[in-house]
């Protein structure tokens, strides 16, 4: 029987799995103006928004223009909200006059798809439900599905077979089905990037699900990092300090579909359910929409490919652990603190 937590559950763990604490500056004095602080829930990860601005009651407004923003965007990207688009897209297959906001991720998805050889691949979908209604059976064999099931669901599986643009979005093939989770939380997350910096913001802590950040913390240094491998971890193991950059980490102790552990939440679109390469896997990148679809990508290709993809890509840092506890980084330089 699958683990007692629902797939949004799962996806609001594996967000915190990298655990992305704020962490204070030791021995550091208070800021002449306190921040504003607001913790809350987007796409079912926990959420949170530090604000260094001069005007308190400026400051909250934008909190509320950003909570209702958020609202909106998980109208279109919630698999969890019956009336969403993207539940609509998934239901009949196709979609006229399509959100704008579900044009530009899909597009998105493609350069994430292509830069990838296809580790990243939105239409994972029918894989993801054929583990999990497997694993939720009281009789389920521990071995996993079946193979022809497994070759069935594979078959409506292939980023490829989306065809979209600004009037349609449809399926080339039946029965197949999208998840934006390794992509939406980074999206809403650069959204209310933009949001804040039309409105002035200059120095910001945004977390989504996925981090950025808006400038330099508000005694000038960079915004302070950290990464653990559980949620609960209290003391982490790597701190970053990053200013006008995005962090998304993805880790294999987040979620498994049994109870015995062999078969994680992150699945290879082309192979299923396969033994994790990293414990791992951090990306830090200009803006959270890459790092999201980044680091899930990642922890499914070797690391000659994972140098190949930052050889293309200099604004790129790649930061691995490996399962002995190694650490291994690939790409620009970063503050590691």
């Amino acid at each position: 029987m699958a683990e007692s937590m629902s797939r949004r559950r799962a996806l609001s763990i594996i967000a915190a799995v990298g655990g992305l604490p704020l962490l204070p500056v030791p021995g550091q004095a208070k800021a002449a103006v306190e921040p504003v602080v607001w913790r809350g829930q987007a796409l079912g990860a926990p959420a949170t928004l530090i604000i260094n601005h001069f005007d308190r009651s400026a400051a909250e407004r934008l909190i509320g223009r950003v909570v209702g923003e958020v609202d909106r965007l998980e109208s279109i990207f919630s698999l969890y909200r019956q009336a969403s688009a993207l539940n609509e897209l998934n239901r009949v297959g196709g979609l006229a006059a399509p959100p704008p906001e579900l044009v530009e991720v899909l597009g998105a998805c493609r350069t994430a798809f292509e830069a990838t050889g296809g580790a990243f691949d939105p239409t994972i979908q029918p894989l993801w439900a054929l583990y999990a209604g497997h694993f939720s059976s009281l009789a389920a064999d521990p071995a996993g599905p079946s193979r022809q099931d497994r070759n069935e669901a594979q078959a409506r599986v292939g980023f490829e077979a989306v065809r979209f643009n600004r009037d349609r979005i449809a399926f080339a093939r039946p029965g197949m089905a999208l998840t934006l989770n390794g992509i939406a939380q980074g999206y809403v997350t650069d959204r209310v990037v933009d949001l804040l910096r039309a409105g002035g913001i200059t120095s910001s802590l945004v977390s989504m699900g996925e981090t950025r950040a808006i400038g330099a913390a508000a005694d000038g240094r960079a915004w302070r990092i950290g990464l653990a491998d559980t949620e609960a971890g209290a003391s982490p193991d790597t701190v970053f300090g990053v200013i006008d950059r995005a962090v998304a980490t993805s880790s294999v102790a987040g979620f498994h579909f049994d109870r015995a552990g062999r078969f994680g939440h992150i699945l290879d679109p082309r192979r299923g359910a396969v033994p994790p390469r990293y414990r791992r896997v951090t990306v830090i990148a200009p803006d959270a929409t890459t790092a999201d679809a980044l680091s899930t990508a990642a922890g499914l290709v070797g690391q000659a490919e994972i140098e190949a993809i930052v050889s293309r890509n200099s604004s790129l840092t790649v930061d691995l652990v490996l399962d002995d506890g190694q650490p291994v980084r690939f790409g620009r330089a970063i503050d590691v603190l």
